[in-house]
């Protein structure tokens, strides 16, 4: 049987999270450069991130998403790849995010190795805004990895950017036009409130809709699905046929909670069963201690039961995540 929660949603995703610590500082996320909390002794080991990937997979997840941080700033990472690429077919989709920095480097052996998809985060088109934002001048790095990911087929190559009003907001209509150039799947995704400067604001929310009516007056757009299901984003074409997709993630506007199919697992080793949880569940000490297999998937299955009915962004008692975005995992 496969994962299910109290509400009946049931669970096929896993994104975990290989490091805390990023070599960007974007302001959305770690403006502080925070310590990480995850030191050697508490980290995952690749051999426990194998073992339990091989038993979420036998309760049905069939999609794993690796993260961070900068998931690559994490030693030998294509190794741990191959031992969770073992557990094809039944492990449907094997992807990374990146912030491109080191990718080009590892690309190669990443696809030899079984990775199937790679989405790298672009927020400005512009050197002296990229900068701004992430805190790093790597523009140039982040458009060799994009080539990169094409060079070795990591199709479709996902491209996320996230919107803030007065930052970036004003690019909405060329990054749609780099997508048609380069054939990309460009992925807006509207400011959630998880930067360790606890700065977020509704003010700085580019909302969903506004995004969609920007673009889709310079380069009229096509939904490709009447329904999102699980997926996080709503998936546009070019009505004129044009290369490249657009995708719209709009979690603060548009909650998509009621058909959330995702977990995450911290690099050091916490189940979160909401991105915007206020409680972890300590999967690591479980398998530390000694457990069984069949006592892991009991304390896994607990804990799906667990799972938060939705986000509440928008509620006047919201209370932030215990971890900002880089200690979780995006």
């Amino acid at each position: 049987m496969p994962l299910r929660d109290a509400h009946n949603r049931i669970i096929r995703d896993l994104r975990i999270s290989l490091t805390d610590r990023c070599n960007f500082r974007c302001f959305y996320c770690l403006p502080n450069g925070e310590p990480p909390l995850a030191r050697k002794e508490t980290i995952l080991t690749f051999e426990e991130i194998a073992y339990v990937t091989d038993i979420f997979v036998s309760l049905g997840i069939e999609k794993i998403r690796l993260t961070g941080g900068e998931p690559l700033i994490r030693k030998d990472v294509p190794k741990l790849v191959a031992e969770l690429a073992k557990l094809k077919p039944a492990l449907q989709d094997l992807a990374l995010t990146t912030n491109g920095f080191d990718f080009p480097r590892h690309a190669a052996a990443l696809k030899a190795t079984g990775l199937d998809r790679v989405t790298i985060s672009l927020d400005s088109l512009d050197r002296d805004k990229f900068l701004d934002i992430t805190g790093v001048d790597a523009l140039d790095k982040v458009y060799t990895a994009i080539d990169a990911a094409k060079k070795y087929g990591f199709e479709p190559v996902k491209i996320n950017a996230c919107v803030v009003r007065g930052r970036n907001d004003d690019e909405m209509v060329n990054f749609t036009r780099f997508a048609r150039e380069y054939d990309v799947s460009m992925r807006f995704i509207e400011f959630m409130p998880l930067d360790s400067g606890h700065d977020w604001s509704r003010e700085m929310v580019v909302p969903g809709r506004e995004i969609h009516e920007a673009i889709n007056a310079v380069y009229p757009l096509r939904l490709k699905e009447k329904s999102r299901g699980s997926e996080t984003s709503w998936k546009y074409a070019f009505a004129d046929g044009a290369p490249g997709e657009i995708g719209i993630i709009a979690p603060v506007t548009e909650m998509f909670c009621g058909a959330c199919s995702r977990i995450r697992l911290t690099a050091d080793g916490q189940i979160r069963t909401c991105l915007f949880s206020t409680n972890e569940h300590n999967l690591r000490d479980v398998v530390r201690n000694g457990a069984s297999r069949q006592e892991i998937v009991g304390f896994i299955e607990d804990v799906v039961m667990k799972k938060e009915p939705r986000h509440y962004i928008n509620d006047a008692e919201f209370v932030p995540a215990s971890r900002t975005m880089s200690f979780i995992g995006g």
